[in-house]
């Protein structure tokens, strides 16, 4: 017999295939971003809430996924060791003061969920890209994960964060006690050199959706 939680697994397990939330699965479907949320996974009355035929089957041609694949996702395994939920965070929201503690985590709860494979930083998370100025290598709508706990290492592709609440994704150049020396990602921008004090934090990027 098919269970309630298996059809919903089996959405976030598209979503996750593609890249994407489920709120971002949502909305390449044409349907309202609240639709495959957890809150709308039961009713008021704590009644169990299917997702719709209609629903699914936009997301699945939206995806350019066979409901042969979909149904393979419905059967598939998993373990904790395997498949990991990360909070998704936008980038105007990483700006924000009160997201991150020190240390590059993100704090707080209710964030919406990705469920990632082959994560082992329990801190890791997914930053939504916004804009042009990390084109061309991550476009606006991109998802990219984050991993605070990584050694970050010259080359790696990093997402800093300022004292001035700026974000941003660059290339490690080079690194010592006193100074961090990115090169830009797009060529309009410019490289940025910081003093290290002038640095919240810096994790490393270790996947992209592209």
């Amino acid at each position: 017999m098919l269970k309630h939680t298996e059809i919903w697994r089996a959405i976030e397990r598209l979503a996750a295939a593609k890249g994407l939330s489920v709120s971002g699965l949502a909305k390449a479907g044409g349907l309202d971003p609240t639709t495959f949320n957890r809150s709308k996974r039961t009713t008021i009355d704590g009644k169990l809430r299917w997702p719709s035929t209609e629903s699914i089957a936009k997301v699945l041609e939206a995806t350019g996924t066979t409901l042969g694949e979909f149904v393979g996702l419905i059967g598939a395994q998993s373990s904790s060791a395997l498949l990991q939920r990360v909070p998704v965070i936008g980038c105007a929201q990483a700006g924000n003061a009160g997201f991150f503690d020190d240390a590059g985590y993100p704090v707080g709860s209710g964030w919406d969920e990705l469920v990632f494979p082959g994560v082992t930083d329990a801190h890791a998370y997914a930053l939504e890209i916004s804009g042009d100025s990390m084109e061309p290598v991550y476009r606006d709508g991109d998802t990219i994960i984050v991993s605070p706990g990584a050694n970050v290492r010259r080359g790696d592709r990093v997402v800093l964060k300022t004292r001035e609440g700026e974000i941003m994704a660059k290339q490690l150049v080079r690194e010592n006690s006193t100074r961090i020396e990115l090169k830009s990602l797009n060529p309009l921008h410019p490289d940025r050199t910081f003093a290290r004090l002038e640095v919240i934090w810096i994790a490393r990027i270790i996947w992209a959706s592209q």
